[in-house]
């Protein structure tokens, strides 16, 4: 129980750079994580020790944003301020507003594209431990990728040129 409490505790910068990709806000990011380590203390129980802890824990981090997006969805809209980004501050101010740039587009791209790339490009894991811990197929991780990167890429370059899944007969 200790090796698994220690796992757990190596997770959390982890956790905490996948929350803020996912919310933009501090604040947010760390009351999901948060969460997400109460909802797993609550439910270790259900750990099968076969799996990684890893990806178990980011899956429950995952469910965590899933469930807090569709209840924000189904309640009224509040009208809120535009929240500045906390973005280290750099040596330049062009790189600032590159990283903020990257952070505002990271937050136009759809929940389910961002947390595929998300979950590549910062947390390194492999299309096989992202589709367990989204519960998704390998194959719908991969096109969520592509067409993340796609988009982020029309995103910065300004294009609104993204193109639209083709039907295939």
């Amino acid at each position: 129980m200790q090796d698994l409490t220690a796992q757990i505790v190596a997770c959390i910068p982890s956790l905490r750079r996948y929350a803020r990709g996912l919310t933009g806000s501090r604040d947010t990011a760390d009351d999901l994580v948060q969460d997400t380590l109460e909802r797993a203390w609550n439910r270790i129980a259900l750990w099968r020790g076969r799996d990684d802890p890893r990806a178990w824990l980011f899956s429950i981090l995952h469910n965590v944003f899933i469930d807090r997006f569709r209840a924000q969805r189904a309640s009224p809209v509040e009208a809120m301020g535009e929240e500045e980004v906390d973005a280290p501050v750099r040596a330049t101010q062009t790189d600032m507003l590159e990283v903020r740039d990257l952070d505002n587009a990271l937050l136009r791209l759809p929940a389910d594209q961002r947390a595929v790339l998300l979950l590549v490009a910062v947390e390194r894991m492999n299309y096989e431990q992202i589709a367990n811990a989204l519960d998704i197929p390998l194959g719908t991780v991969m096109s969520r990728l592509s067409r993340a990167r796609e988009r982020l890429r029309a995103i910065l370059t300004a294009s609104e040129t993204v193109s639209r899944l083709k039907v295939v007969k």
